[in-house]
């Protein structure tokens, strides 16, 4: 954004390397969770898919945050269908940036909660440097993760891969694979050019990002009753045998740095490019009942027909207890150039540090969902014989022009940040089923405000105003863009070991927005159906603490906390198939209240210990008020304690073993898609790890 983040008028968390590397988890959902502000939304337990929101937008699919790795988009489309289906293996990175408030303005498109970039590691900036990080543990549970990196003169490479696997901590009736295999690669060569006798203080830097991703998973969008969830909590149905994930994406990026030696002047521009393509063949439900109603009132007469046949104790004895079962084949495209230049310097008595920035973006998704139908008989899946139905084929693409500009201008110990960011974006949507077609142009201006003071030299002020944006996927129908107009304000204070950040802010909607999808829990028939709630508030408080206490020389005690208070309030009436009837005052789905991580441990030299507590507060599974109604869903609230402990007998080796959720605690995360989602089991696993 122009300026440190510790002078950044915003709330703006960066997880280290060395963060990183204390959580050492491979779920991304666990390393967000220590970031005040972001919350997630459990599914498949291990985040291969995760759903993260930000300030009280909603987490499904990680739709409303701007996705990041190294400052270039990676979503799937993240105009068209920004469902992010794709997530990159946290245990590559070395650094984790996530910008909330003013400071996510330059990051579009989605500006009403915040963006994250994902910082990979760079080739060596001199030598050679080697790492290998293997991993084993229960159900299976394996990682192999490892680079080389060297350098001679001005050019250098990386090249870095890294698997992870298990075979499921889930439970299939009959038995089977639970499980999933992540693969990723990833190859940087980078060149710097000699200075030129015309430009000798001018140093321009080429370098090539290539990158590889694919996954096999057993995953399934079939969850339980509660009544099972709460007896056999690792259980999954029978009906769910044939549900299978494939996906494989291909990335490149280009790029080229001119800096001068001074530092004042910075042009990065980046040509860049993903492809991704998967099919998920899963139960997409009934042909003759809506799955949802059927999980969620079992013991119903009708109920008990249904649950029978998912669980296999019962035949089919009618058309519609056939079980619908299908890929959904989407294939993405996305491809853009962009171009940020930074300036430093002074006018007067004023500092700056200024950015431009441009990108041209284009994304586009084609979607062939297909199903056929299956009858339980025997506890077997047998065809029913009917032909093949397609139940979408369609088309979607976005070309975006955006345009930034942001200077932080400093004044003393004052810091004014004024930002603002034009968005405009031409979408198309052709449906090749039913002939449908429409299209849609918009022009945004995104202004934001941060301003920073340092009123003593360890006390700061931050304070801040900016326009939250998200733009309407293309369907039958455009709608709108999402908007509001967010506010915060907080304070920072800083110690030789310790630091503390509390920030308030408030988000008034003038219209919230949702795309009725599968993994939100909605039926082919209401796929991609605009949802348009109008008014709406979200306001809260967030609260993060560091300290390390030193015991003696060589010797130290780490605290952390994060704490996060949110409200949530919808201002209109109206009905909706995703969210049934809405009245003022009702609360927003997915959002806990109450959030809470803190952690404690021990650093030596050579050991060192840690342990560190979540608590999640319950969650509504629909909007509500109050204690609800008979019968109101909500999620459990979760208490999760991990542990761990990691020897370092010599340089560059390092054992470990980690404890997850070591109480066993077995919460319901989400009742979405379909059914009650539990969290995973005590997990044990060992970890080593060698650098040099």
């Amino acid at each position: 954004m122009g300026t440190r983040a510790a002078r950044t008028g915003g709330a703006v968390r960066v997880l280290s390397e060395r963060d990183l590397a204390r959580m050492n988890r491979d779920d991304p959902h666990a390393i967000l969770q220590s970031v005040p502000g972001v919350y997630v939304r459990g599914e498949d337990g291990v985040g291969l898919r995760p759903n993260i929101g930000m300030r009280g937008t909603s987490p499904d699919r990680s739709k409303k945050v701007t996705l990041m790795e190294d400052g270039v988009l990676i979503s799937p489309a993240a105009y068209s269908a920004s469902a992010a289906y794709y997530f990159p293996l946290i245990t590559r990175m070395v650094a984790v940036r996530v910008l909330k408030g003013p400071a996510a303005i330059i990051h579009g498109p989605h500006t009403v909660g915040g963006a994250i970039d994902l910082i990979t590691r760079s080739p060596p900036r001199h030598g050679q440097s080697t790492g290998l990080d293997l991993g084993a543990g229960a159900f299976g549970y394996r990682k192999l993760h490892g680079h080389f990196g060297a350098r001679s003169g001005r050019t250098g490479f990386l090249i870095e891969g890294a698997q992870l696997g298990s075979t499921g901590w889930r439970v299939l009736d009959g038995g089977g694979d639970t499980g999933f295999t992540r693969n990723e690669w990833m190859t940087k060569v980078e060149h710097t050019l000699a200075p030129g006798a015309d430009d000798p203080d001018v140093e321009h830097t080429l370098s090539l990002k290539l990158g590889y991703s694919d996954e096999a998973s057993d995953e399934t969008y079939l969850g339980l009753t509660d009544a099972d969830a709460r007896a056999t909590p690792s259980r999954r149905y029978l009906a769910s045998r044939f549900d299978h994930m494939q996906w494989h994406r291909s990335a490149l990026v280009a790029t080229h740095r001119l800096a001068a030696a001074s530092g004042r002047i910075e042009l990065t521009t980046s040509l860049y490019r993903t492809d991704f393509d998967r099919r998920w063949r899963k139960v997409n439900g009934f042909r003759g009942a809506d799955i949802r109603d059927v999980l969620a009132h079992p013991d119903s007469a009708r109920g008990q027909i249904f649950v029978a046949n998912l669980t296999g104790d019962s035949d089919a004895a009618s058309a519609g207890e056939t079980i619908l079962i299908g890929p959904n084949q989407r294939r993405f495209v996305a491809q853009g150039l962009q171009s940020s230049l930074r300036l430093t310097g002074c006018t007067g008595a004023l500092g700056h540090a200024l950015e431009v920035g441009t990108r041209l973006h284009q994304d586009e998704v084609r979607r062939v969902h297909t199903q056929d139908g299956f009858r339980m008989t025997g506890g077997v899946l047998e065809p029913d014989g009917r032909v093949t139905e397609t139940t979408a084929d369609n088309r979607a693409s976005t070309t975006a022009l955006a345009l930034h500009v942001i200077d932080a201008v400093r004044w003393r110990d004052l810091t004014l940040t004024p930002g603002a960011r034009l968005e405009l974006l031409r979408a198309s949507y052709s449906g090749l089923l039913e002939g449908s077609h429409a299209a849609a142009q918009r022009a945004v201006v995104i202004p934001g405000l941060g301003v920073y003071w340092q009123a003593r030299p360890w006390l700061g002020l931050l304070g801040g105003v900016h326009r939250g944006f998200s733009p309407g996927a293309p369907g039958p129908t455009i709608a709108p863009p999402e908007r509001s107009v967010a506010w915060e304000a907080g304070t920072r204070v800083t110690g030789r070991r310790s630091e503390l950040e509390v920030v308030g802010f408030w988000n008034e909607y003038q219209n919230l927005t949702s795309v009725c999808s599968l993994s939100a829990g909605c039926t082919q028939e209401q796929l991609d159906a605009q949802l348009d709630a109008g008014g709406a508030r979200i306001y809260g408080l967030e609260l993060r603490g560091e300290q390390r206490v030193r015991v003696r020389r060589g010797v130290s005690v780490p605290l952390d906390l994060a704490y996060t208070l949110t409200r949530t309030e919808l201002l209109e009436y109206f009905t909706s198939d995703e969210w049934g009837e809405v009245t003022p005052g009702d609360e927003l789905p997915y959002v806990p209240r109450h959030q809470l991580r803190a952690s404690a441990g021990l650093d030596t030299r050579g050991v060192t210990l840690a342990a560190q507590a979540t608590f999640v507060d319950r969650m509504r599974e629909l909007p509500g008020q109050g204690p609800g109604p008979d019968g109101e869903p909500f999620t459990d609230r979760q208490l999760t304690v991990d542990a761990s402990a990691k020897w370092r007998p010599r340089a560059g080796l390092e054992l470990s073993l980690h404890v997850r959720n070591l109480l066993d605690a077995r919460d319901i995360m989400a009742r979405r898609p379909y059914g009650a989602r539990v969290s995973p089991p005590r997990w044990v696993q060992l970890g080593l790890t060698l650098g040099w």
